[in-house]
């Protein structure tokens, strides 16, 4: 009985992995630019300073504290996220909400649009768009 119930853990476990809001389809760019930008609001929404680190781009690393920490204690996490990639991976685009708790309010922040760069063979997150 044990054993069946830690195998059905387990292909639940798989089940939920297979089955996550991260999915992330590309519309003709680099699909690992979309997954630097989705590490990005993984890390930011745990307020993850090295998981941020990890993805900034180099002109951005002034910035680490203030996009690391900006979520801290708002038990902030990702609801439907899914990004894409434009046709030359400078920009990704994505989908869906940063839930957050402020006090007794919950508030959800849509993402939107971000730069990429890449810098040694590796995508980083460069910030968001600007509006045209």
């Amino acid at each position: 009985m044990i054993r069946r119930i830690v195998a059905l853990s387990a292909f639940a476990f798989l089940l939920a992995s297979c089955s996550s809001d991260t999915n992330m389809p590309s519309t003709g760019g680099d699909p690992a630019a979309a997954q630097a930008v989705l590490r990005y609001l993984e890390a930011k929404a745990a307020a993850d300073r090295d998981g941020v680190r990890a993805v900034l781009c180099s002109s951005m690393e002034s910035q680490l504290d203030i996009e690391a920490l900006s979520l801290s204690g708002l038990n902030a996490h990702l609801e439907g996220a899914s990004c894409t990639t434009d046709a030359g991976s400078t920009t990704v685009t994505c989908t869906g909400v940063i839930v957050a708790e402020y006090g007794t309010e919950t508030r959800e922040l849509p993402l939107s649009q971000y730069n990429v760069v890449q810098e040694d063979g590796e995508w980083r997150w460069c910030g968001e768009t600007t509006a045209p």
